[in-house]
């Protein structure tokens, strides 16, 4: 099972933070998947321009098929404004509308306070489900008292990831599991 976790901003730590967490839980829970980081501030991204992502070259390109060929994507994202901020929005831009089928996608979300709450079932939410992902219900909402020092101080923070890592490989199996028996009800 191909893992990619995406740090969704260029700025700040917390967001990159709370990704490799997300990353040594995968990597200790599931030693024999394959885990990779994506933290968008480590990339020279181009805007996107309205053609297929396959025209990209460089950075782009590369996380756009990074993307593509994964089975499961956990998404690392602060709120800014109340909202996504445009790194991951271009991302999302990049790739073709149904990059997403038949792909697990979980969600991890930094604030400074707790009053957006709401973004990811507002905004984040609805890209996904409109690009075909298999949307994680639950999320990991993580506010600026639960770090300290580029670490994830709150327990209940650090076991509501480990039930996040744990519910985004079990639904990528179940759905293999569907996929299987779908398949196996055509006899060519």
């Amino acid at each position: 099972m191909k893992i990619v976790a995406l740090s969704g901003s260029i700025v700040g730590s917390k967001t990159k933070t709370a990704m490799e967490k997300v990353m040594k839980m995968v990597e200790q829970k599931y030693p024999t998947h394959d885990v990779h980081l994506l933290d968008l501030a480590q990339y020279s991204l181009e805007f996107s321009d309205g053609r297929n992502y396959f025209e990209y070259e460089g950075d782009t390109k590369y996380v756009t098929e990074t993307i593509m060929t994964a089975d499961a994507l956990i998404i690392g994202t602060p709120i800014f404004q109340a909202s996504i901020p445009g790194t991951l929005k271009n991302i999302f831009d990049l790739l073709p509308v149904d990059a997403l089928r038949d792909k697990v996608a979980s969600i991890v979300v930094t604030a400074g306070t707790s009053r957006h709450y709401l973004m990811v079932e507002q905004q984040l939410k609805p890209i996904l489900a409109y690009m075909k992902a298999h949307v994680v219900p639950s999320y990991v909402f993580i506010e600026e008292q639960d770090f300290l020092r580029q670490e994830i101080i709150n327990d209940d923070i650090v076991f509501r990831m480990e039930r996040l890592v744990e519910d985004t490989v079990l639904t990528v199996e179940a759905f293999e599991e569907i996929r299987a028996k779908k398949d196996a009800e055509y006899d060519f």
